[in-house]
């Protein structure tokens, strides 16, 4: 158990990663409609991270070569479905969804942890794992506001659940990552995975990859496109990326990962202020459905860490 100051830095440390990482739709945003494709924001976001992290990620191997090479498959698998896999799914939900809505569909991905570990490995989820996960597709139902008159359009919806289908190939990722491989490095070479692999697309033509590179609309102000793309890549994933690291190291991975469900909030807030997004009530209801739903399942994890009993891991903070 971390000291109490020691913690309360862990805790601060969490809180930043959350709000850090929740920029990123809002950052998005004002490049997408601009003319950007999602991947093409995706490229630049994780490919520029990957850069800044690289020596920090080298530093941390000195001496090491080895375990970098018997972790080539789990970092490119994780970079494919954890990094390139969520976050172009998650940027071309926003072309379509509120920032705040296409978050909370992302977040659905842990539910879905919770069924891959019962069906593959047959982790029965016990009864508050249950319930929350019911809570969270119940919510999932009132965030689609089917009977609205606001209806979300569907390819929005279909994009945002495959973030979700990212985000839970993350944490199952995660979960079987050699421990003598260095948060950093992984986070680093997951990236640069995800980036070439979605550039390699790119240039032979399966993927869009769009962009300009005149003045955009951020904030309700012109400015250039170098201020999206800094937010992004230095905020919203060097800051995001490190301070998550470092709070995980302090608070231990499940408890970090608890904290991190704040991102939703802390995107809706954020989309609200700088593009004057706000879900519906009923959405708003919904929503507060999912991040309790989800809860719950952490909840759940916890105890079964406190009683000894096997639980699914999750060694890294969310990537969004």
């Amino acid at each position: 158990m971390p000291h109490r100051s020691t913690a309360g830095t862990g805790l601060a440390l969490a809180l930043l990663s959350a709000v850090t990482f929740a920029t990123s739709g809002t950052f998005a945003r004002s490049l997408i409609e601009a003319g950007w494709s999602a991947e093409a924001v995706v490229v630049a976001r994780v490919g520029l991270a990957a850069l800044v992290l690289a020596v920090p990620a080298v530093l941390a191997l000195r001496g090491r070569a080895g375990v970098l090479r018997r972790n080539l498959g789990p970092v490119t698998v994780f970079g494919l479905l954890g990094v390139a896999t969520a976050q172009a799914c998650f940027f071309n939900a926003v072309r379509y969804l509120p920032v705040g809505v296409a978050l909370l569909l992302e977040y659905l991905g842990i539910i879905l942890v919770v069924g891959w570990l019962w069906l593959v490995h047959g982790q029965r989820p016990r009864r508050l794992t249950v319930v929350g996960s019911l809570a969270a597709l119940a919510g999932l139902v009132l965030v689609l506001d089917l009977t609205g008159a606001g209806r979300l359009d569907p390819v929005g919806v279909l994009w945002g659940l495959g973030a979700a289908v990212g985000l839970a190939g993350y944490f199952v990722l995660a979960a079987r990552v050699d421990a003598d491989l260095p948060s950093v490095t992984m986070a680093s070479g997951g990236m640069a995975v995800g980036a070439a692999v979605l550039a390699l697309l790119g240039l032979v033509g399966v993927l869009p990859l769009r962009a300009t590179f005149g003045a955009v609309d951020f904030a309700g102000q012109r400015t250039s496109w170098l201020v999206p793309i800094a937010g992004l890549s230095l905020i919203a994933a060097v800051v995001a990326y490190l301070t998550g690291i470092a709070a995980t190291r302090i608070l231990g991975a499940r408890l970090s990962s608890f904290v991190g469900l704040t991102e939703v909030m802390f995107a809706v807030l954020i989309a609200w202020l700088v593009l004057g997004e706000l879900p519906v009530p009923v959405q708003l209801a919904g929503g507060a459905l999912i991040v309790a739903g989800v809860a719950l399942v952490r909840l759940d994890e916890l105890r079964e860490g406190r009683t000894g009993q096997p639980a699914a891991r999750t060694d890294e903070p969310a990537l969004t």
